[in-house]
């Protein structure tokens, strides 16, 4: 495994700012026996996992999670890291990356960071962003970070808008903005091969 390429995944997650809210949700999340089938688990183990070394923290408390204790987590995996290292961020996950890389140099040399389906802000329908998850007004580092930066967004998706496409494009002129007609909402596909050619790109390099 130490010859391979790395890819870092940060999974997505919730904020609330009340507690009342927090048990709220947890009364009322639809619950099922059925497995969830995500893009981001045996999909990409099948088409990259070959190639790459795929290492997915579970972040704490991601129900109801605190941006400086996926903080502290993040950077304990640090010493596990080699340089040219892919990162993926999903969710609430994106939003963690684009703020720690707006505030943080990396120890190792980002080939390419992907967000996918980003918040900007804590304009989402039903969604809330707080809890040290909002982004800093300056955005330039998260560009010189990575050497490549590419956000991913769905037209059909009811919890991240098409307009914070356009807050992130405004804001970060170098970024490759990618829009997809349709991704079942909030990227709940269980296949993602555009993501997967991306990588591949990637890794020729």
């Amino acid at each position: 495994m130490k010859n391979k390429p790395q890819i870092l995944y940060i999974h997505g997650g919730g904020t609330f700012s009340k507690r009342g809210d927090y048990l709220k949700f947890l009364k009322n999340r639809p619950v099922s026996a059925e497995a969830r089938v995500r893009w981001h688990d045996a999909y990409l183990d099948k088409h990259l996992g070959g190639k790459c070394e795929i290492i997915r923290p579970k972040m704490p408390c991601p129900e109801r999670a605190v941006y400086s204790e996926w903080k502290i987590h993040l950077e304990r995996h640090f010493p596990l890291l080699r340089h040219d290292i892919i990162l993926i961020g999903n969710s609430l996950g994106a939003i963690f990356l684009a703020r720690y890389l707006s505030e943080n140099k990396f120890p190792k040399k980002i080939l390419a960071t992907y967000l996918v389906c980003p918040p900007f802000d804590n304009s989402l329908p039903e969604e809330e962003i707080c809890c040290g998850f909002r982004l800093p007004s300056d955005l330039a580092p998260l560009k010189k970070n990575c050497r490549r930066l590419v956000l991913l967004f769905s037209k059909d998706d009811p919890v991240v808008p098409l307009a914070h496409a356009e807050k992130y494009a405004r804001r970060l002129k170098e970024a490759k903005i990618v829009i997809f007609e349709n991704k079942n909402g909030h990227f709940k596909v269980p296949e993602f091969p555009e993501l997967v050619v991306m990588i591949r790109e990637d890794l020729k390099h």
